[in-house]
């Protein structure tokens, strides 16, 4: 669930060659801004000679008021949210996927997380990306050590030094996992408490702000932490900033993670899954982990990224950074208004 915008981007990669069957065709796509790299796309145009028309949104529920507002066929391609393909999927938007057409036995369990993906025993979509919502920071400011526990980040020593990402969700989320809590289980009951050590957070606070503007800050110096960072906030920018790091911390933290499917009502399908393929193929890994908008992590543990890019990526520690994350909750409504309304709250104050 990150916000799709526009990041700071970093370097240009090379592009590397894609090998698959060549035909004449276009098909269409809703994506995130990490899709519409040419670096990312042109590869695989020039290996099939099928053109991907891409239409970058932000928020599934801007998606799908395009979708009814478009003729079926239209739309061949859907990156989502993972948390929200099973939401798509009831509206019979999502064509079955086969299995054996992709590399699901090189994605970590955790990632493939069926839960998510499957509706009935049946793939709807495929994990493609993932990262964290973690501790983004800047070394020459502050020592990577103390930022591997979140709970210096209410130290005094910080006051002024942090920049909040101003999204509800994967904040208060952190915050009830430094109480201890596991965030399925959270209820109104826990948000008191949750909003005590949210108001002790702004405390330290420079600014609580969109991810552009916090992520400035950070790579300006004008903070030296950002919370709700993690690799997508500062992972593309390592050649120009490479003071610029992040981690997750180990208390545990928040884990993001999108996917791809296709439409059901495609003309195209064949075309479509093509796509998909390339998208989970280990060159199409490595160019979407580090696109020009954002970096994360990529899916398929064989991605053919570099030493540098995988060193950035903290690609040792995935496993143990998997195994403590939590993905996004689901909230009931009733939840998420409260939710917003402490969240509010946190901003006004």
């Amino acid at each position: 669930m990150l916000p799709r915008t526009t990041f700071l981007t970093g370097a240009a990669l090379a592009l590397a060659a894609f090998t698959h069957g060549a035909s004449a065709e276009e098909i269409n796509a809703l994506v995130w801004c990490d899709h519409t790299d040419p670096a990312f796309l042109e590869p695989f145009t020039q290996a099939t000679g099928i053109t991907v028309n891409v239409k970058e949104y932000e928020g599934t529920g801007t998606a799908l008021s395009l979708v009814e507002q478009s003729q079926p066929g239209d739309w061949d391609v859907f990156v989502v949210d993972s948390t929200d393909v099973k939401r798509v999927a009831a509206r019979g938007l999502l064509a079955e996927l086969k299995p054996e057409d992709f590399p699901l036995a090189d994605i970590p369990p955790a990632v493939q997380a069926p839960e998510l993906h499957q509706v009935d025993g049946v793939w709807r979509a495929v994990p493609e990306k993932f990262g964290y919502n973690a501790v983004a920071y800047d070394k020459d400011q502050v020592d990577e050590a103390a930022m591997r526990k979140a709970h210096n980040l209410f130290d005094p020593a910080y006051q002024g030094k942090i920049a909040v990402y101003d999204y509800y969700l994967p904040q208060i989320t952190q915050i009830a996992i430094l109480l201890g809590k596991d965030p399925k289980t959270v209820t109104e009951a826990d948000l008191p408490a949750i909003r005590e050590k949210l108001f002790a957070l702004k405390a330290n606070a420079a600014l609580v702000s969109d991810v552009v503007t916090s992520q400035t800050a950070l790579a300006t110096g004008e903070v030296g932490i950002l919370v709700g960072g993690g690799e997508y906030a500062v992972s593309g920018l390592h050649a120009e900033k490479p003071n610029l790091d992040w981690v997750l911390p180990d208390e545990g933290g928040v884990r993001w993670q999108q996917a791809i499917g296709v439409f059901e009502t495609s003309a195209r399908k064949d075309a479509a899954v093509k796509f998909v393929q390339y998208v989970l193929s280990p060159e199409g890994q490595a160019r979407l982990a580090t696109s020009s908008c954002y970096w994360g992590m990529p899916a398929n543990a064989a991605a053919t990224l570099d030493d540098t890019q995988k060193q950035v990526l903290r690609w040792d520690e995935q496993p143990a950074f998997i195994a403590n994350s939590h993905l996004y909750i689901a909230p009931s409504d009733e939840l998420d208004q409260a939710m917003q309304s402490v969240w509010q709250e946190f901003l006004q104050h």
